[in-house]
């Protein structure tokens, strides 16, 4: 049985309306508010799983951290930092650009190094699941 829009249209009172346009507001709000991940303030180097670097992500620097393949070079910039060169074959880590949330990470498995921003609002990942 299908029941036509022009039926639809008659059982909406103006009460109907307003309730779903306060609905579709409340949701585009919360998308645009809560899905933001947070502003980073340090980024974290690991080497062989150890902490090697905890740095603030408020003045340019460059963390060179060696690893079993070689040298993996990080560069950090104010809000930001990426994985500049890495001697991984494949080089994913450096492909994945400048990481600019908090809780964005960068991996660099064949050289075991990684990267990672933290802050206060951090956003989840797929590791999070």
């Amino acid at each position: 049985m299908s029941f036509p829009l022009a039926a639809w249209r008659a059982l909406l009172r103006p009460g109907d309306v307003l309730i779903a346009a306060a609905g579709l507001a409340v949701c585009v709000h919360a998308a645009a508010v809560l899905w933001q991940g947070g502003r980073p303030e340090t980024a974290v180097v690991r080497a062989g799983g150890k902490v090697v670097a905890e740095v603030a992500l408020s003045a340019p620097r460059v963390v060179e951290v060696a690893g079993p393949l070689g040298t993996t070079r990080i560069e950090i910039q104010p809000g930001r930092a990426r994985v500049a060169a890495d001697p991984g074959p494949r080089q994913y880590c450096v492909r994945q650009g400048w990481l600019t949330q908090a809780g964005a990470v960068a991996i660099c498995a064949p050289n075991e190094v990684s990267l990672s921003l933290t802050g206060r609002g951090a956003d989840y990942d797929s590791l999070n699941y």
